[in-house]
């Protein structure tokens, strides 16, 4: 084999490695989701609505904590992981993650000990309101220090592009969760709502456990087969110090660990203003909050939902890029990036297409709020959107420069804050001003971060590509549309027309792609796991190009 076929397949191998991987953590978030959908229903009814007010108050508390302690940390691990491997320093990547391990035990109890003494200080002082929400602070309290040491084993295990862990861990720990939370209020439900609710955080710390004992043994399981190739492996050179691997692990953390900061701070920029300019364009106050539900409770979730398949992609990518611009090949940066966004529009397209016609239908049969379909008709523009925004973060991190999409993030919110103050008082506008604010924001972090991506790697969105994913949508769109009114003619189903006509939709869209040639051999056989298979069924329609 030449040395020009080697690196060929090398490329082949790490393509179809972070897309095997973006399968698995897709598949995970998709059943971590419906878990969690269905404990939310079942502790609604437990605890009602003024219980899950309780538990909600103490779980920003929490995740602030998170933030704080380990948050950015597992994508530092990742990085510098997959760095180390791809130089085949095993040594050196095992000793990076026995470093972040260490520092992250320390922090991790510093931040659950801090918690769990100051949880009564937060109610003394009124940060935390209601007095009865100190139960659930408590209870939280040690998922803290659980999942903190467990971010360190996903990050050292997604360095080494092994995506499966995260899955399973995932899954693991959602499950775990949600059973001993709905078996702990449940069972502390008579002494009063406030041990319920604090029974339902107690959940949190059982399943970090799960999790991180799921991660423990694909680690030990991975141990084994890496000592084979440690095995007569000398260092090369002067060893990297501890401080040194500690102060670029916080380097590549910290920007990250502020994107997830400032998540919440845009959240509250929205619950400040958006309300407040409701009121000024007329609403009444009560109506002003209905309207912020539609937009942050009920629309914006579907953005998220609509693209899980696209955080998990950047979640893949990260280590990818990593490995690839350790070993100065940009060629093959510029490859994964590609099949990165190619396999973004595959999805976001549609997604957009049969939210925004299904926007009514869907706000219904989801929420019973068929009045929420404005704006998520807006918000389904931003799937697109963030796909691309999500995929060029995970490029952007895997090169090291974490810092460049926060930075873009942070001017984006100023251009939404600025939008919503502005769009939101206008009467015509309303509540869906605030939502062309939202694709805004997006968008325009979105924009900046394709521009440093094609600064530093040379890709540029290629427009011609969506081409043939836009005319596949549009037919499916068609079908949708028709579909959804015929199957209402006949059974006057909400819940059914709708599932049925997306079900078609699907059909239909894949259908077209495959016609018009919007699919080739060569991304079949990318597809982990079924892609092979399907090859011959579909050369026997004459629908695959290579």
């Amino acid at each position: 084999m030449t040395e020009e076929n080697e690196k060929n397949n090398k490329n082949k191998g790490s393509s179809n490695s972070f897309l095997k991987g973006t399968l698995i953590l897709t598949i995970g978030g998709i059943v971590v989701k419906v878990i969690g959908f269905l404990n939310w229903i079942i502790l609604s009814r437990v605890l009602g609505g003024e219980g899950i007010g309780l538990y909600q108050i103490a779980f920003p508390i929490y995740l602030l904590a998170l933030s704080v302690s380990s948050a950015g940390i597992p994508v530092a691990i990742s990085i510098i992981t997959a760095e180390k491997r791809a130089l085949n320093d095993f040594i050196g990547a095992n000793r990076v993650f026995r470093i972040s391990l260490t520092v992250l035990v320390l922090t991790g109890l510093f931040f659950s000990l801090l918690l769990y003494f100051g949880a009564g200080l937060l109610i003394e002082y009124r940060f935390i309101r209601d007095p009865r929400a100190y139960y659930s602070l408590l209870a939280l309290s040690p998922a803290v220090f659980f999942v903190t040491i467990l971010s360190s084993y996903r990050g050292y295990l997604q360095g080494c592009q092994i995506m499966t862990p995260t899955a399973v861990s995932q899954i693991a720990e959602q499950l775990v969760r949600v059973i001993t939370m709905l078996i702990f209020a449940s069972l502390l439900l008579p002494r009063g709502l406030e041990y319920a609710a604090g029974g339902a955080s107690l959940g949190a710390a059982p399943g970090a456990v799960a999790g991180l004992l799921v991660l423990i043994y694909y680690y030990m399981k991975l141990q084994k087969q890496s000592r084979k190739q440690e095995t007569g492996q000398v260092s090369q050179g002067l060893q990297e110090s501890s401080m040194s691997i500690i102060k670029r692990i916080i380097k590549l953390a910290l920007p990250v660990s502020l994107s997830s900061i400032m998540l919440p701070i845009v959240a509250n920029f929205d619950l400040f203003i958006v309300p407040v300019r409701l009121e000024a364009a007329g609403y009444t106050v009560e109506q002003a909050t209905e309207l912020f539900g539609y937009l942050t409770g009920m629309a914006v979730p579907l953005l998220n939902l609509s693209t899980i398949l696209t955080a998990a992609l950047a979640t893949s990518l990260v280590p990818a890029i990593s490995e690839s611009f350790s070993l100065r090949n940009i060629k093959r940066v510029y490859q994964q990036t590609a099949a990165a966004m190619r396999v973004s529009s595959l999805v976001t397209i549609p997604a957009f297409v049969a939210l925004w016609i299904l926007a009514e239908p869907i706000s219904q049969m989801v929420y019973n709020a068929p009045q929420a379909s404005h704006s998520i008709s807006i918000i389904s523009i931003g799937i697109v959107l963030l796909g691309i925004h999500q995929v060029t973060t995970g490029v952007l991190q895997g090169m090291g420069k974490t810092a460049i999409p926060v930075i873009n993030m942070g001017l984006a919110a100023v251009f939404k804050v600025i939008l919503n103050w502005t769009l939101t008082a206008i009467p015509t506008l309303g509540i869906k001003g605030a939502s062309w604010a939202t694709v805004a924001d997006i968008g325009i972090a979105a924009a900046l971060n394709i521009y440093f991506v094609h600064r530093h790697v040379g890709y540029a969105l290629d427009l011609k590509s969506l081409i043939k994913p836009s005319i596949a949508a549009v037919t499916m769109g068609g079908a949708i549309y028709f579909s959804y009114d015929a199957m209402m003619a006949v059974t006057a189903h909400i819940a059914l027309s709708t599932l049925t006509a997306m079900a078609l939709g699907v059909v239909v869209y894949g259908g077209v792609l495959l016609v018009i040639g919007g699919i080739s051999e060569n991304d079949m056989k990318q597809v982990p796991m079924i892609g092979s298979r399907l090859i011959p069924l579909l050369r026997k329609f004459g629908v695959l190009k290579e």
